[in-house]
């Protein structure tokens, strides 16, 4: 290696003997970024402008402009090597650029076997998680991250990153008292693992497949997947009437309030970008962030028509004519504005849907520049309720498709519900009978038949639909599809319970007699909407039953009163809850106001749980006789 090491130096010495005056045209005995291109064309090496742009920006600690000798001689050395190991390379495969080709990187995964992850989401998430972390001081020793590197799989492994994000995206999720920031083994980043896990498909991630030894193994495609759902969750969350009212202004001819609020984050999203082009004076309009915004000319007049006058936000991009140049160039104003996150050049040219849309959620977020709404116009804009919220983070957490945004619309042709009985209760769906795709001319009478048969499907199971009918589920009967969807919840709640009867009046009675066996004299309750409850006290001893030493009873107020004391003590109490193992969707704001439904739930995930964990030790045992 020391070898190898000295016939490069010796190298580099050769190739730049004489040539200091020419690497350094100014003589101040450093590199700008003006004489950076020459300087590499001295020594062999030539790179497109956007390039070395982006190379200035990675070794100019100090951010004045300059490069000296030494890094200059670093970089020399770091592009020397990768267009060795590039031309290798080439000569035996042909890969996909931008893409890191990854082997049995999954447990369920045989020798051979791939998952593909991009570098440029590698890059894109890691910056984001330094912009977003970097003044939090728990995250001082795994922050910032290295993007041009894989430090990102790694830096997630204690599980705090995660749990910061995840807070970032849907503030108060995890109650920070419940991270282990400290003396971090194996142990207790599992269990910071565990808790991220579970606090993510509260907010409406699907984590199927992903358990805590996979993050912990940093198995790239898992982390990233998780990582992205994450991040949109937090970037799409504001895009609607309730926090945005000038978006009334993107209704299209003929169309009422109504149906705004049934389209998707994304599609505002594409008209919002429509509305500024039609703005801006431009004919153009996209359909879609991926081929719609190769050519950058829709980001230029986007930016230009969203930014404020003062951060000197021009057209110029349009002048280059290598869409390469033209995304570095459209890029550059985006800084401007403080807004250059999630894509990079590349990332434009070659349309990656996924971090396009961030790239505009971001823009939407900082820079909506949407017209004013009159003072006089009244319009009825109903935000999600926290019951609606909680159900539809469960849906989506439970890994349907599409994914669900608006509950009373995207139920409507009944394919979710047939996807949520199947999880239920596997093999009770008769699919041959379910519609998937419908014609023009029948499609609500077909989509009524699907509602039909999944009101049927309810009474076999012995749902309480009493009114309900499938034209109620088909026109969005708000009241009525609540019913139908809580019992769908209820009903996997149960499910997830090994040995208890299915009947939901027996199961739900045989849930509160194990955990008043299991809290013995310590405490006692009568019924989930027992007023006792509220305070979390008796759900708190509950969980040091099943974990002893995880309650940290410094931290609860046993003699809480106030509202706010009594949340405190309900969000301590889910976030121990979750990090041990429950995936708890309710809310703490459920406990403190005595939410039956949603209190039964959580005392069924700590039943689920104990009976996992009773069942487990029960095996080791019979495994060590």
């Amino acid at each position: 290696m020391e070898e190898i090491e000295d016939l490069e130096d010796k190298t580099f010495r050769k190739m730049t003997r004489g040539r200091k005056k020419k690497l350094d045209e100014d003589g101040n005995g450093q590199i700008s970024l003006a004489e950076l291109g020459h300087a590499l064309e001295t020594v062999g090496i030539k790179m497109p402008g956007y390039q070395l742009r982006e190379i200035i920006s990675k070794f100019d600690r100090d951010g004045d402009g300059f490069i000296d000798m030494a890094e200059f001689k670093k970089l020399y050395e770091d592009e020397k090597a990768k267009r060795d190991i590039g031309v290798t390379f080439k000569k035996t495969v042909r890969a996909r650029e931008g893409v890191d080709t990854l082997g049995g990187s999954s447990k369920a995964s045989v020798e051979g076997t791939t998952h593909s992850v991009r570098k440029g989401e590698t890059v894109a998430f890691s910056n984001w998680i330094n912009t977003n972390l970097k003044a939090d001081p728990d995250c001082k020793d795994v922050v910032p991250i290295n993007s041009e590197s894989n430090e990102l799989f790694d830096r997630c492994k204690n599980g705090i990153i995660l749990c910061k994000l995840i807070n970032k995206s849907a503030p108060d999720t995890i109650d920070e008292r419940t991270i282990n920031k400290t003396n971090l083994s194996v142990y207790r980043r599992h269990e910071n693992l565990t808790l991220a896990i579970n606090s993510a498909q509260s907010i409406g991630c699907s984590t199927v497949n992903i358990g805590p030894d996979d993050l912990d193994a940093g198995r790239p495609h898992l982390v990233l997947g998780l990582l992205w759902q994450i991040i949109r969750i937090g970037l799409l969350s504001d895009i609607n009437l309730a926090h945005h009212p000038g978006l009334i202004h993107l209704l299209e001819e003929g169309e009422e309030l109504e149906d705004l609020q049934k389209l998707s984050p994304e599609a505002i999203l594409l008209r919002w970008v429509n509305y500024h082009l039609r703005n801006a004076g431009q004919d153009r309009r996209i359909h879609n962030f991926s081929e719609d915004i190769k050519d950058s000319e829709v980001y230029t007049y986007l930016l230009h028509q969203i930014s404020p006058k003062d951060k000197g936000v021009d057209l110029s991009p349009l002048r280059e004519s290598d869409l390469t140049e033209r995304a570095d160039c459209m890029l550059t104003q985006a800084n401007k504005i403080g807004c250059r996150s999630f894509v990079g050049p590349a990332d434009v040219v070659e349309g990656n849907a996924k971090l396009n849309l961030a790239f505009v959620a971001n823009l939407f977020n900082n820079f909506p520049a949407l017209e004013g709404v009159d003072e006089n116009m009244e319009l009825d804009i109903k935000e999600e309720t926290r019951e609606e919220k909680t159900y539809r983070n469960w849906m989506n957490s439970m890994g349907v498709s599409p994914y669900v945004h608006y509950i009373y619309n995207d139920l409507t042709d009944g394919c979710i519900v047939f996807q949520l009985y199947d999880i239920c209760k596997p093999g009770v769906v008769d699919w041959s009978r379910v519609k998937t795709k419908f014609s023009k001319l029948k499609a609500n009478f077909e989509k009524i038949e699907n509602c039909n048969y999944a009101c049927e499907l309810g009474n076999k199971l012995e749902f309480s639909l009493v009114g309900v009918g499938g034209k109620d589920i088909h026109d969005g009967n708000q009241t009525l599809t609540l019913a139908l969807v809580w019992q769908l919840m209820r009903a996997y709640t149960i499910s997830i319970l090994s040995g208890v009867s299915s009947d939901s009046k027996n199961a739900e009675k045989a849930i509160l007699a194990w955990a008043n066996d299991r809290l013995g004299k310590d405490a006692h309750f009568n019924a989930f909407g027992d007023p006792n409850l509220s305070d979390s006290i008796i759900l708190i001893k509950l969980i040091e039953k099943l974990k002893p030493n995880g309650v940290d009873w410094k931290l609860v107020n046993q003699a809480a009163h106030s509202e706010e004391e009594k949340l405190a003590n309900a969000r301590y109490a889910i976030g121990i809850a979750r990090k041990m193992g429950a995936k708890v969707y309710a809310l703490p704001e459920d406990i403190v106001e005595v939410k039956q439904k949603m209190i039964m739930t959580i005392f069924a995930c700590l039943m689920a749980r104990d009976t996992s964990a009773t069942n487990g030790q029960k095996l080791t045992n019979s495994l060590q006789a």
